[in-house]
């Protein structure tokens, strides 16, 4: 049995509302874990039911009588191929009803159970959860506007991650995109939808146009009542979910959200704008939804892989916001999509600046302006302003410097292996050679990982060609700084100061920003350090590379 992770990676929780002129709401549950020790132990026994299954290509018998659901599974032919499994655990409707612990039900749910067809769904990621009670109120104020609030077709909340470390190691925090760049896409004409924590309107989202004589009527359904037994629903809702519903319909395509790329999430957005809707971006004093970020650097680097690839996947192809979105949304939205489409772009000139200078330093030759140059205060002020103001923009989201710092490394990380492969991956798929692999972002990590993580010690521990290609660029650099600090030693005329002093310090920033992956290369004696293999296979590639360079 082959589970369909890219069906149980979303949860599209349909939210029931209950409205009142006041547009309040109190907070009725709230959940807690009694430590971790369940959690994890559930966990587990899932994972070991998983792989039993597999192997006997049958659902285990015990498994079977417990769980009504898998009655009707006498074998597995396929993940695409399969029964159903949908049950209606508590029928709201009935005033005995009680929940799986024998307790009465609370009072939202059975009037909740009233109201169908809601105009609402909340979408929030299965790793993620609500941490403002108000979040619903918030966002039905903004549907429910008199002047504005019918051309809202989903309201987006930032994204952000409860374990994210003092100076965000691998910098997951992602406060730049959630405090700058998000409010200006809203001044432009609405935000992306990133997949989790957005309201969206149902008609929207099932693909119906604007059009401004639609109106909502939100009062609609509240006495509404489903005369169907639990049974019938089950029946009927097993049918709508089923594996070959969407077979020959507008799902996935003009409805729902759009199949065949790596972030559905983004070019589903696209899809609802372009139908002549408007998004809205909203940020609570108190965060609205908290996740897990990864907690390592290859969980970090493969999902901006992904991003990356399927951002870049929507430039190419009719997707693209300047073919889907002409004379559709406005042009500076247009653009503002850009800034993240064009990321599978970014490596080819950030690998340039790692591999060319240290080599031609090795060589002598100059490739930046002289330091008697009047050049050289262009090149300066480009580079100390960009940073200057990054840093500020930083530390004003609420960052620190050393995690501004930390950013540096993984832009520079993420650009030279996650934005490399995600660029030719779209290429090929592009030309017909591969097809789009979803691949789920591990949020679950050891104890020994997870202590490394709290430590901020970046984590490497497994082979990786992303870790090959990050060791060698830190190996090519460090040589290429020790000859150029032998050269400044041996020259009397202190011609190499004015003529390599920008090549120099390139090849120092970079020795400092990859001083994790020396410690990992070749000082650190824990897990999470270089594999061998890695470290071998790094030196000889980059030797050889200088040994070209010299010679």
């Amino acid at each position: 049995m082959e589970l369909d992770w890219n069906v149980l990676r979303r949860a599209m929780v349909q939210f029931l509302l209950v409205y009142h002129s006041t547009c309040s709401m109190e907070p009725h549950l709230s959940l807690h874990f009694q430590g971790q020790a369940l959690p994890e132990k559930l966990y587990i026994d899932m994972k070991f039911q998983i792989e039993a299954t597999t192997k006997l290509g049958q659902v285990p018998e015990e498994i079977r009588k417990e769980h009504k659901g898998f009655r009707e599974w006498n074998f597995i032919s396929s993940r695409r191929d399969h029964q159903t499994i949908l049950a209606i655990l508590i029928d709201g409707r009935d005033p005995q009803a009680m929940d799986n612990e024998g307790q009465p039900l609370p009072t939202l749910i059975r009037v909740s159970s009233r109201i169908s067809n809601s105009p609402i769904i909340l979408n929030v990621d299965c790793d993620m959860y609500s941490n403002n009670s108000y979040s619903v109120r918030d966002a039905l104020c903004f549907f429910m506007d008199e002047e504005k609030g019918r051309e809202i077709g989903y309201i987006q909340y930032p994204q952000a991650f409860e374990n994210i470390t003092k100076n965000d190691i691998y910098c997951n925090s992602l406060n730049i995109e959630m405090e700058v760049d998000f409010p200006g896409l809203d001044g432009n004409g609405g935000p992306l939808y990133i997949g989790s924590g957005c309201f969206h309107r149902r008609e929207a989202l099932c693909g119906r146009r604007y059009s401004n004589e639609n109106k909502v009527d939100w009062k609609e359904g509240n006495g509404r009542k489903v005369k169907e037994s639990a049974g019938v629903l089950e029946e009927v809702c097993r049918i709508l979910a089923s594996c070959t519903y969407e077979a020959n319909t507008e799902w996935g395509k003009e409805m729902g959200l759009i199949y065949g790329c790596l972030v559905e999430d983004v070019i589903t957005g696209l899809s609802v704008q372009c139908k002549g809707w408007r998004s809205m971006y909203f940020i609570p004093e108190r965060k609205g939804f908290l996740g897990l970020a990864p907690t390592t650097l290859l969980q970090t680097l493969v999902q901006h892989k992904r991003w990356s690839e399927g951002e870049f996947q929507i430039l190419i192809t009719r997707h693209s916001p300047f073919l889907l979105g002409h004379k559709r949304i406005p042009l500076k939205l247009q653009l503002s999509y850009c800034i993240y489409l064009l990321w599978a772009t970014s490596w080819f000139a950030v690998l340039y600046y790692l591999v060319v200078p240290p080599l031609c330093l090795l060589r002598g030759i100059s490739l930046f302006p002289q330091l008697s140059s009047p050049w050289i205060q262009s090149f300066a002020y480009a580079i100390f302003a960009n940073r200057a103001y990054g840093l500020v923009e930083f530390v004003w989201s609420g960052g620190t410097i050393q995690g501004w710092w930390n950013g540096q490394r993984i832009w520079v990380f993420k650009r030279t292996t996650s934005h490399l492969f995600g660029f030719f991956d779209a290429i090929r798929k592009l030309l017909g050679f591969s097809t789009s692999t979803f691949v789920i972002t591990a949020k679950v990590a050891e104890a020994d990982v997870s202590e490394r993580y709290e430590e901020e010690k970046m984590e490497f521990g497994v082979s990786s060609p992303m870790f090959n290609i990050l060791a060698t660029l830190a190996l090519l650099n460090m040589f290429g700084f020790v000859g150029g600090i032998k050269m400044l030693i041996m020259d009397v005329e202190s011609k190499v100061l004015d003529l390599l002093a920008l090549q120099i310090i390139l090849c120092g920033l970079l020795v400092l920003i990859n001083l994790p992956i020396y410690q990992g290369l070749f000082f650190r004696k824990d897990s999470g350090r270089m594999p061998t293999s890695v470290t071998y296979k790094s030196i000889i590639v980059s030797l050889l590379a200088c040994s070209v360079a010299l010679y």
